[in-house]
């Protein structure tokens, strides 16, 4: 009776959520669904599934044959992309050289960046050299004494190629961030329509990013944290097309059946290897340039590591592993931490050569001749003398990093940076009327002003994205929201370690574009999901609509303030909506 009993207890019928445990049970009041006990269809949907077409009753309405419709569809997942870049990119080289300034930062990157592509390392450079870079048109020597950085040189040597393209001026020294600025747009774009396997939703996350106020900013300055988005994202983009493909790669491992339809196999899901996966030692070049660039690249390292694992773990499960993680163990891990640790080391390494090869006499970089002189003798002393000095260099570097403190005007916790509580003024200054574009009519002095801020609404907005996001990762296991989360916690959550430093706002650059993934999939949830009725579609997309709208008006509006555009002083007061921007 007791095995009757128990066998009984898998009841017809019953949907598989209802055998799960009572915790299950209980989080479905909050949208949780479990994975289903038995896949349905064919696997090689679940293991990339297929990009979302036009429906047949849009292309009638717009009175499209069905050859042009079939060319529209596969032209738009570049043309759409290319068309969002190219208003990006107009929208950022547009007066890049206004201010003819060195504003904020630029004082150190911009100089940094000229001697390191002359010199191979940092100089000290006098303290009017600013005056003198602009009266000079940048034609002045470059002085011999090292200077201590505290910051790795591939940043500098990015912004470097474009002074020596366009010469050692604010064009010049901006170019390099503002053509990865807009080459960030397209990736976003391709990254949102891999994802959400939509090319009007990649193209809208590239559209939002491309009118975001930090992300414009950050394009037209040169400091090194624009040039760290653009390594991060491409990172993460490496990952992405990797996930792809190797998902690609097990399901063509995969044994079809009498059907036609591809069924999940244990055997293979776990014994399958998916090759060298080039694209995963790409993300590791890129990693290693963004660490290059800023240390904390190093937690997104850690953080995109982590991520891809569990992403060849939900694989290789849907392939139907028995036993997933030990199949990850035994094919995937190992290659995933050569083509992501050691490359990023090594990268790392090679962005230091010009330090590496500059004198050791006392006249090359910082510290370069510390192993000779202060160094010698020690446990370590069979190293180079190059490792031990840059060993000793970096240490040096951390020390400064982990107790700096100093005060200064612009400094903001990171609690307050979602909702833009005090961004950063890069450039102010009060024209007269008729002087510095101020109106002659203008009857009082404008204000005249590049502040780092994002545009207010889309913040807003991404902090309600925010929520969706975790909520769709946690109760409906979606992985692209897990990934967006992953991201925008591997570029914020750092920083809460170091609330009693001096740290800014414009740090959140690095993470932006994942804000805007995040608002686009919200967005893609107001519409509303495929099979919807036609009421609420329009509902749906009239709402959406409305909310692209209110922000790109937010970044027309706030215009002046991205560009340092001469304003009337009143009309400066009427935008700065909170006592915190002053």
């Amino acid at each position: 009776m007791t095995s009757t009993a128990s066998s009984m207890d898998l009841r017809q019928g019953q949907a598989p959520h209802d055998r799960r445990p009572p915790w299950q049970q209980r989080l479905r009041r909050f949208g949780y669904a479990p994975a289903k006990d038995t896949p349905e269809g064919d696997v090689r949907d679940r293991l990339v599934p297929p990009y979302t077409q036009p429906g047949p009753r849009l292309w009638r309405a717009l009175g499209a044959p069905p050859v042009l419709a079939d060319r529209i569809t596969r032209w738009s997942g570049w043309a759409g992309p290319l068309l969002v870049t190219l208003v990006a990119g107009l929208l950022r080289f547009w007066n890049l050289g206004s201010p003819r300034a060195v504003i904020f930062d630029e004082t150190y990157y911009a100089k940094d960046a000229w001697a390191l592509v002359h010199r191979g390392f940092e100089v000290n450079w006098d303290k009017n050299a600013n005056d003198l870079v602009l009266q000079t048109h940048g034609h002045l020597a470059i002085p011999a004494d090292a200077a201590y950085v505290v910051h790795p040189p591939v940043g500098k040597y990015v912004i470097g190629l474009g002074e020596l393209m366009f010469g050692f001026n604010p064009f010049g020294w901006r170019f390099m961030t503002a053509l990865l600025g807009t080459l960030s747009v397209l990736m976003i774009c391709r990254i949102g329509r891999r994802m959400f396997r939509s090319t009007f939703l990649g193209c809208l996350a590239g559209a939002l990013l491309a009118v975001d106020g930090l992300h414009f900013v950050m394009s037209r300055t040169s400091l090194l944290d624009g040039v760290l988005m653009f390594f991060v994202v491409a990172a993460f983009g490496c990952l992405l097309i990797d996930r792809d493909r190797s998902r690609a790669r097990l399901a063509a491992a995969l044994p079809v059946g009498p059907d036609g339809l591809v069924r999940p196999d244990a055997a293979v899901a776990d014994s399958v290897r998916l090759g060298l996966r080039p694209w995963r030692w790409a993300a590791g070049l890129m990693l290693g340039l963004a660490i290059g660039t800023k240390w904390n690249g190093l937690y997104i390292l850690m953080a995109f590591c982590v991520m891809a694992v569990l992403w060849d773990v939900g694989a290789r499960r849907v392939a139907g592993a028995r036993r997933p993680r030990l199949a990850v163990l035994k094919h995937d891990l190992g290659i995933t931490f050569l083509a992501t640790v050691p490359v990023s080391v090594a990268v790392y390494l090679l962005s230091w050569l010009g330090w590496i090869l500059s004198p050791t006499d006392g006249t090359g970089g910082y510290f370069r001749n510390w192993a000779l002189t202060d160094g010698r003798g020690g446990t370590w002393s069979f190293l180079p003398d190059w490792l031990r000095s840059l060993w000793h260099y970096e240490h040096e570097v951390y020390e400064f990093h982990l107790h700096l403190d100093s005060p200064h005007t612009y400094q903001s916790n990171p609690w307050s940076w979602l909702v833009l509580g005090r961004p950063v003024s890069y450039f102010y200054e009060s024209p007269s009327p008729g002087t510095g574009g101020c109106p002659a009519d203008a009857g009082q002095k404008c204000a005249r002003e590049v502040l780092a801020l994002g545009t207010p609404l889309l913040w807003w907005a991404a902090c309600f994205a925010i929520v969706y996001v975790l909520w769709r990762w946690a109760f409906r296991r979606d992985w692209r929201a897990g990934a967006i989360a992953c991201a925008i916690a591997a570029g914020y959550l750092p920083w809460f370690l170091y609330q009693e430093r001096t740290i800014f706002f414009f740090y959140a650059v690095v993470f932006v574009p994942f804000l805007c993934l995040a608002v686009a999939m919200m967005i893609g949830a107001i519409i509303g999901p495929p099979g919807s009725g036609d009421t609420r579609r329009v509902i749906g997309a009239t709402s959406a609509g409305v909310l692209v709208l209110l922000i790109a008006w937010n970044f027309i509006y706030f215009w002046p303030l991205f560009t340092g555009t001469a304003i009337p002083i009143d009309s400066w007061r009427a935008r700065m909506w909170l006592d915190t921007w002053v």
